[in-house]
Formats: C-alpha cells, sequence, structure tokens
C-alpha cells in the first residue's frame, strides 16, 4: 500500500490535540543544528515533520450528492510515525491469525541489562542482531532439550527499545505456541498447559550466548566502543560483570486463545517509542507527557522533560535502515512456515488454515474494521466522496518511502 491519500483514514487532517509533529516543527531545527543524527534519525524527524500535510502532496474529493469538497493528504509511511500505523498492523495481525494453532500461545520476553546501554547506542545494529540470534537460539535449543519439552517449536519475536520513560531498554517480545513437533514429526508434544519452560535456566542459556556473541564481535574488530570502555581490559571487566548478573526473562501465563495472543503482539509490533495520545502538552521550552509507573501498580503518571531531552529520547530508538525488528523461529520461520503449520494442523487434528483473501482497499478494510465508510461524506452525510483532482507535492524535503517490520 502506497502514501495513505484517503478523505477520511480515521485521523483528522487537523492536529486534534498535541502531535509530535508539532514537537519537531517547534524545536526540530535547532535540535538538527547543535546535534549530529544518522541518517535514519534525520529521515524520521522529517517525514513525521511532514506527515499528512500539503508538502507530501494528497487528493481532492467532492460529494456526488452536496458537492462539498475533502482533501486527503498523503502520509509519510515511516515505521516510527505515530500516524502511520493502523491499517498496516491491521493487515499484518488477519495475516498471523491464518496461522494460529488451537494451542495455549504464551508471551515471553528477554531483557538486555543497562550496563550495555552504552555500546548499544553505539552499535545498534550488531546488538541488536545479536539479541534476536541469542533469544532465538535458547529457546530453541532449551526447547528441544528432552527434559523440558523435547520438541521442535516455532514463534516470532518483536523488539522494542524503549521503556515508558522514552528511556534506552531493548528488550525482546516473543509469542510461542505451547508445544511444537516432535523429532521425528510425527507427532505433536504439548507444553504443560500453565507452563513452558523454566525461565532461570532460559535467562542463563541467553546470557551465555549473547556475550559468547559479544566477545566474538569485539574480538573480530566488528564494535565501535564508546568512551566508557577504552580497552581490553575495560570491556573484559564488563563482561565479567554482566556474567555475575541474572538476566531478566519471564514467561507470561498463556492467553485467553489464541487470538488474542496474536492481537496482543500486534500492538507491539506496530508501536513507536511514543503515540500522540500520551503528549499532554509543550510549553515553550518542555514537553510533558503521560507514563505508567509499573513500581507503583501503573499508576498512569505525567513527566516534563526539556524538548530537547525529550527528542534525544525519542531518537533513540530510531532503528538503523532496513532493519527487521520482527521475525519469525522454528516452524514460523519463512521457509518452513506453509509446509510445517500444515503439518501441525494435522497433527493437531484442526481444520485447514483459511485462505489468504484479496487484498482490500485501504477504505474497504477500514469500514470492515471500524464501521466507518470513508467514502461517505461528512458533510451530509450521505452522499459519496468521489476522487477530484491530485495534490502534487509542496516541496521534495524527505523520501520517506515504506518501512518493513
Amino acid at each position: 500500500m502506497g502514501a495513505s491519500s484517503c478523505p477520511g483514514s480515521g485521523v483528522s487532517e487537523e492536529a486534534c490535540g498535541l502531535e509530535l509533529a508539532d514537537i519537531f516543527r517547534a524545536h526540530g531545527e535547532i535540535y538538527r543544528r547543535q546535534h549530529r543524527l544518522s541518517r535514519p534519525q534525520l529521515r524520521a524527524m522529517g517525514a513525521i515533520e511532514i506527515c499528512r500535510t500539503a508538502v507530501l502532496g494528497g487528493h481532492v474529493y467532492e460529494c456526488e450528492a452536496c458537492g462539498a469538497q475533502k482533501t486527503g493528504y498523503n502520509s509519510c509511511r515511516n515505521r516510527h510515525c505515530p500516524k502511520c500505523q493502523a491499517l498496516d498492523k491491521a493487515r499484518w495481525l488477519e495475516e498471523r491469525g491464518r496461522e494460529l494453532l488451537p494451542v495455549p500461545y504464551f508471551h515471553v520476553v528477554f531483557t538486555l541489562p543497562e550496563d550495555l546501554n552504552a555500546l548499544t547506542l553505539a552499535n545498534p545494529r550488531q546488538i541488536y542482531n545479536l539479541l534476536f540470534e541469542s533469544a532465538s537460539q535458547a529457546l530453541l535449543q532449551l526447547a528441544a532439550e528432552k527434559k523440558h519439552l523435547g520438541a521442535q517449536i516455532g514463534f516470532f519475536a518483536a523488539l522494542h527499545t524503549w521503556g515508558q520513560t522514552l528511556q534506552l531498554h531493548p528488550h525482546l517480545h516473543c509469542i510461542v505456541p505451547g508445544g511444537g513437533l516432535s523429532p521425528d514429526r510425527k507427532r505433536w508434544i504439548a507444553s504443560r498447559p500453565d507452563f513452558f519452560l523454566p525461565v532461570r535456566v532460559l535467562g542463563s542459556l541467553f546470557r551465555g550466548k549473547f556475550l559468547a556473541g559479544l566477545k566474538e564481535a569485539y574480538e573480530a574488530g566488528q564494535l565501535t566502543l564508546p568512551e566508557s570502555l577504552p580497552d581490553r581490559a575495560a570491556f573484559q571487566a564488563l563482561l565479567d560483570e554482566l556474567y555475575a548478573k541474572s538476566w531478566v526473562v519471564y514467561s507470561e501465563p498463556p492467553f485467553d486463545g489464541p487470538e488474542k495472543a496474536v492481537d496482543y503482539l500486534a500492538r507491539y509490533v506496530y508501536r513507536v517509542a511514543i503515540s500522540n495520545s500520551r503528549l499532554v502538552r509543550m510549553d515553550s521550552n518542555e514537553v510533558t507527557f503521560t507514563y505508567k509507573d509499573y513500581r507503583q501498580d501503573s499508576e498512569v503518571k505525567e513527566m516534563s522533560l526539556p524538548a530537547e531531552e525529550f527528542i534525544r529520547r525519542f531518537l533513540l530508538h530510531v532503528l538503523p535502515e532496513r532493519f527487521v525488528r520482527v521475525r519469525y523461529y522454528g516452524f514460523l520461520s519463512p521457509r518452513r512456515r506453509e509446509r510445517d503449520l500444515a503439518l501441525c494442523r494435522e497433527l493437531l487434528g484442526a481444520a485447514s488454515a483459511p485462505a489468504a483473501e484479496k487484498e482490500e482497499s485501504w477504505s474497504a478494510l477500514l469500514l470492515r474494521l471500524t464501521g466507518q465508510d470513508p467514502t461517505v461524506c461528512e458533510a451530509c452525510g450521505e452522499g459519496t466522496l468521489r476522487w477530484v483532482r491530485e495534490l502534487s507535492a509542496a516541496v521534495s524535503r524527505v523520501a520517506p518511502g515504506r518501512s518493513s517490520p
């Protein structure tokens, strides 16, 4: 799907409250002059600033009944933009829904220690790839051991890099079916209904794999070292400290049905560091937003930051170019998915997967999901909006393009 040119995309063309774009328009230029930013960070800021504005062009629609006209501006399609995720999320959710098995699904989360933050900021691509690799290998290996499950499992994982206050907090959300294929692929081995794998063992295995990979990358000269790690001795001291710690891995009880599991992760896959709904106000040089304080029963509180610090924190979570933030493993990996899911359903005595429907237009999808028909005139409530003309982009400041998860 290309840039959105909807006459009614579920988001008003006029800003309804404070938006991230407003903060970037007010303070972005000064921030860019004072800080050295990566190309993805510059692209994200620029795209968000002009999303659904005349800068990107759009289309004019006219009601066939009353003649009222409506302008719909194109969206930037940048994956870090809080206004450009809804329809992609809906389509992804439907694709994953066709892959569900009639078994319990568990939510497993792998978190990197704060001690790695400086190294992560200097090497985001390497560290995030290593996080995916270490967590996935730990899950696959432990599940394959006979004393735990003895099965070939499948799962998908989504990367998050932020906490509620926008500080760096890299962690991986995994949704895992409760069971897998036997080594001979002739039967389905189910996990216990309320227990998947021992998290302490999983945490130790994850830690060992990650730190072994980190040391290997260091020895190969593949890491940029921050000032806090000036030499080999400092790097080894960090490794020793990390080996001595328990790494946080937790597994939540199974969801109330497979559909709830996928819907839960869909919110993670297409979530950005902060949504517009969490922005409260912007003063001359300060931004206030809401956050959940998990130390106090998820109480919703407000935090105010200087605009410069707010932008700095947001940009911590702009991913490297073409970085894939949701990945699939085991019997859900792309090369095996169709064949292995068919086998899983056969062994479980489940119905075949529903056939994929022809891709809907954005308007048909919005109507089916929300009950709102964006082609109906808002002025008279009866007429149908028809395309009249295209509005050319005013300025070619960015080349937003589509960013895959």
